[in-house]
């Protein structure tokens, strides 16, 4: 029997999720939470072979969540599931280690099969995923590693200085990173050079 927890914080979903589930042989809802901070409790509790995570909770995205469930209990296999494609979303799904990455709109058969799937051991990713993170990758980011760090740095409210301590770096090399950076993406200003490189996939923080 496969055990299933689901995370999802809009409630006829779940309920629809949780029916489509219990009606099949093999598969038992272990849980099921609205929101990512009970997950890990729930997953100790109902030990699921797989966890069913939406992308958007409500008090933090799926990849957090999933992320703080791996570490938590590993041998649970982790299926994403968005609503639509965002660039990046693949390429982050795959650092936490999630066996699964399908859309909101998958058929309930492909979503029993993709379920069955990575509880073997496969991975199972939603072709338009897969095509639109292929069609990004075209456009590959200008920024170099330590830019990225220092955008990523700045992405999560850092100032200049406190920048430069943490990567060790003077503060004025930290001011002409970031200049360079605002150069290279034809931004204006560091949110906007953020807006930018987290809506091209370049970027993202702990915090989405």
């Amino acid at each position: 029997m496969i055990r299933v927890l689901i995370a999802e914080d809009v409630h006829l979903l779940r309920s629809g999720l949780v029916a489509l589930l219990d009606g099949e042989a093999d598969i038992s809802v272990a849980g099921t939470v609205e929101c990512g901070a009970k997950l890990v409790p729930a997953a100790r509790r109902g030990l699921p072979h797989v966890a069913l995570i939406d992308i958007d909770l409500t008090d933090m995205d799926g990849f957090k969540a999933a992320d703080l469930l791996h570490d938590q209990l590993p041998g649970c296999a982790v299926i994403i599931m968005a609503g639509h494609c965002k660039p990046g979303d693949l390429r982050r799904a795959v650092a936490i280690g999630a066996a699964g990455f399908l859309l909101k709109d998958t058929s309930p058969a492909d979503l029993v099969d993709a379920i069955r799937r990575v509880a073997r051991g496969e991975r199972v990713i939603d072709a338009d995923l897969a095509f639109a993170e292929l069609g990004e990758s075209r456009a590959a980011s200008p920024l170099t590693p330590r830019e990225i760090e220092v955008l990523k740095a700045a992405a999560e409210g850092c100032t200049v200085g406190e920048i430069a301590q943490r990567l060790y770096l003077a503060s004025g090399t930290v001011s002409n990173y970031l200049s360079r950076i605002l150069t290279k993406i034809d931004a204006r200003t560091r949110v906007e050079a953020v807006s930018i490189a987290k809506e091209r996939g370049w970027l993202w923080t702990d915090n989405g």
